[in-house]
């Protein structure tokens, strides 16, 4: 079943372009990758996927019904969770604090948010074992993973993440990575930001290559490994559609 379904989507900024014409899917249980350089407007459409923004024109559907204008905090409501571009964790608050606003504003009785409590802090460990510390006293890595698991809390039937890599370390990255990887196993579907090329199309199954707002290429994860057009979109070279 298809999760996710953008068709034709444009987003401006007044008159800045943001995408334009987006066309893609996710389909339930998948984890799809979405690339670009800087700038091509990943964020941005995750923003619009999540209701942060409005599109112009184009439609977008979840789980086969529209969302209209529906704003953001009813979007999750209805299982839709965005993990932003840095972190964006609540700092002076613990990390048993951060994981249970991560339920909040959903339709989940108290006994079933300390299940499911109870259920993230097995899948995360590390977040049982400081459960009790300050939020901005975690490192990078281990704020990547309570953003993470504070998306968890909610029950999310999609799970949107942007740049988890970002800023870390090779060894948090595979600490994160490796969280993501729980996440899919259990039949989330995820649809991932990610700088890091290899990596993404390592964990993802598909991916969608973005240049200046446009999907540019896209298909499995393994023929796009050594597709020299993926370098191309990089660089800023015109991508041959018929190549």
């Amino acid at each position: 079943m298809r999760a996710l379904e953008l068709d034709g989507v444009s987003v401006y900024y007044g008159a800045v372009r943001g995408v334009e014409d987006v066309t893609l899917h996710v389909d339930e249980g998948e984890i799809v990758a979405l690339l670009g350089a800087n700038g091509a407007g990943k964020s941005t459409l995750l923003k619009a996927i999540s209701g942060i923004i409005h599109p112009r024109q184009g439609s977008i559907k979840f789980f086969g019904d529209g969302f209209g204008k529906l704003s953001a905090h009813r979007r999750v409501g209805q299982g839709l969770v965005h993990v932003p571009e840095g972190r964006r964790i609540f700092t002076t608050l613990t990390i048993g604090e951060n994981l249970e606003l991560g339920a909040y504003g959903t339709q989940h009785s108290r006994t079933e948010r300390a299940d499911r409590l109870n259920e993230v802090l097995e899948l995360f460990p590390l977040l049982r074992q400081h459960f009790q510390r300050l939020a901005g006293t975690l490192s990078g890595g281990e704020q990547q993973v309570l953003a993470i698991g504070r998306a968890v809390m909610s029950k999310p039937r999609v799970l949107m993440i942007d740049e988890p890599s970002l800023g870390l370390d090779p060894q948090k990255v595979d600490i994160v990575y490796d969280m993501l990887e729980e996440v899919s196993s259990l039949g989330m579907t995820v649809l991932l930001v990610e700088q890091n090329v290899s990596l993404a199309l390592e964990i993802a199954s598909r991916a969608y290559v973005l240049q200046q707002g446009s999907v540019v290429l896209s298909g499995p994860s393994a023929s796009l490994v050594d597709d020299p057009r993926l370098s191309d979109a990089y660089l800023g070279k015109n991508v041959d559609h018929n190549n």
